[in-house]
């Protein structure tokens, strides 16, 4: 009887051990693809509650919700929200000016290509090393290298950089599972040197713009003090060719306080009493 018991109680346990090592949840915004003794079966677990082959098969896990890689300085590391943490990627310019390129790259998996990604890259951190890491920095190195130090400075260079990475990366993402949400550049660091000559070109613009501005407005001003003297010149003129004879007799009317005056000026240059009434 003890023998019976002893059975019993060990193929409840096998079966208990085998019921929770074969069960799978997959939680939402996940993809489990099944493997048996290592290789990809093709069958894929959508969320929620499964069950396994234990000691047989296996499972690998993809989030297939949206997944942010970014790189950024070690110290702003700690504060990152993002799942996935990397350095920045150095490169140089066109003309050569060494840069720091930092960006964020947002994706998730395609979970209709979860068996394709295990069964040709493997684990999801193996994508991410292999295809999202890898492929990124390598755009983000040689992208810059198309441009001047100066477009990237004081032009929309960020804007050109994330959209030459975001063509040049989707096709790759796609053949490897993956759907490219964005690219984005979120600074581009220069050194010291550079910028305190970029800023010295701005501020020496900037003066000649000023005194162009100064010598345009002095020309505008001469131009108005020549525009009103001849004005006034032409005014005066107008003035002068309309006074006639007749005008000016009504003006000396206009003006007579009715007293005669006692002597004239007569022909012969005599002057000429003029008797009182």
């Amino acid at each position: 009887m003890n023998k019976i018991l002893t059975i019993v109680g060990i193929m409840a346990i096998v079966l208990f051990l085998g019921g929770f090592l074969g069960f799978r949840q997959v939680d939402s915004g996940e993809v489990a693809v099944v493997t048996r003794f290592g290789r990809v079966t093709g069958r894929i677990l959508e969320p929620g509650a499964h069950t396994i082959t234990p000691f047989v098969e296996g499972t690998l896990y993809y989030n297939t919700k949206k997944v942010i890689y970014e790189t950024t300085a070690e110290e702003k590391q700690k504060g990152s929200q993002a799942d996935y943490k990397d350095y920045p990627v150095d490169t140089n310019t066109e003309d050569g000016q060494r840069v720091d390129i930092f960006y964020t790259v947002r994706f998730s998996v395609d979970p209709t290509k979860a068996s394709w990604v295990a069964q040709n890259i493997g684990s999801q951190n193996a994508l991410i090393e292999k295809v999202v890491k890898t492929e990124s920095r390598i755009w983000a190195r040689n992208v810059p290298r198309r441009y001047s130090a100066e477009h990237l400075y004081t032009g929309n260079g960020s804007q050109t950089v994330q959209e030459d990475i975001f063509r040049a990366l989707e096709p790759t993402f796609i053949e490897n599972g993956l759907i490219l949400d964005s690219v984005g550049i979120r600074e581009i660091n220069f050194t010291n040197e550079y910028v305190t000559a970029i800023e010295a070109k701005q501020i020496a613009a900037v003066q000649v713009e000023t005194e162009k501005n100064k010598a345009e407005q002095a020309k505008f001003q001469k131009e108005a003090r020549i525009t009103q003297a001849e004005g006034q010149a032409r005014e005066q003129e107008l003035q002068r060719s309309t006074i006639s004879e007749t005008l000016l007799q009504k003006m000396w009317i206009e003006r007579w306080d009715g007293v005669l005056p006692t002597y004239m000026m007569g022909v012969s240059t005599a002057l000429i009493q003029i008797p009182q009434q």
